[in-house]
């Protein structure tokens, strides 16, 4: 879906431990180049190349990716892309997520509890083969290399301009980004949409609940129009008077 000029929400349907999930990487695009934010989970390298040309964005347009913060569902095609388009791709990431997204730091919530929890969710049919390699691939899980570093405030050169947000708590290093031109926050998992409203963030799937909820107070500094949510999608009408009431609430 383009959202304005420039600016283009994915919507990629993906089955995830037999259940269909859909997520919304965000595509930015100008003249000179197209950039990602966040590569799905692991196998979604075709489907989101699918996708980018479905949008009429030539797919060797895209010299970026933008990984909003280190969750699997973010870094998940990473290395499908750096792999499928060597010494063609930057990537950009905030300092404190560096380390989980290059495999340094085992990614936060990816704990031997977390896992065991995770297999023992598998729907009963699923193969023991498929069990096995489902614990192995996150025990092992995707990662890629960080070419550049960006920070809170920091007004990347991307259609028409593009300010990075740091909003931690979700993760340490999460980033949330506002696209100028078109007045539009890309929230990542800083908040989501469910059944049609924009909420604040799920304590469950959050490294710093407390923190994550004290983040939202920085998306009132933006004149918002519209929101991208990672999970849920697109939220329009009202948003600056919706993301104050959540504000309210802390």
């Amino acid at each position: 879906m383009q959202i304005a000029n420039g600016i283009h929400m994915l919507e990629l349907e993906v089955v995830v431990m037999g259940r269909t999930n859909v997520i919304h990487p965000v595509l930015l695009c100008d003249d000179e180049r197209a950039v990602l934010i966040d590569t799905g989970y692991p196998g979604n390298f075709p489907l989101i190349c699918k996708a980018i040309e479905e949008h009429h964005v030539p797919l060797d347009k895209l010299n970026t990716i933008i990984i909003s913060h280190q969750d699997i569902d973010h870094i998940g095609s990473l290395p499908a892309f750096l792999n499928e388009m060597p010494d063609k791709l930057t990537v950009l990431a905030s300092e404190l997520e560096k380390p989980y997204i290059q495999g340094e730091k085992m990614l936060i919530k990816v704990t031997p509890e977390a896992i065991d929890r995770a297999v023992a969710n598998l729907p009963e049919n699923v193969s023991p083969e498929w069990r096995k390699a489902f614990r192995a691939n996150l025990e092992n899980p995707p990662k890629g290399q960080v070419h550049s570093l960006i920070e809170d405030g920091q007004i990347l050169p991307v259609s028409g301009g593009l300010t990075v947000i740091l909003t931690p708590g979700h993760t340490p290093g999460h980033l949330s980004f506002y696209h100028i031109p078109s007045k539009t926050l890309i929230a990542a998992d800083a908040m989501v949409v469910a059944d049609g409203q924009l909420n604040g963030p799920i304590p469950a799937y959050c490294a710093d609940y407390e923190l994550a909820v004290q983040s939202l107070k920085k998306f009132t500094e933006y004149d918002i129009e519209k929101v991208i949510c990672y999970h849920g999608g697109l939220f329009e009408g009202n948003v600056n008077a919706r993301i104050a009431e959540l504000v309210s609430h802390i």
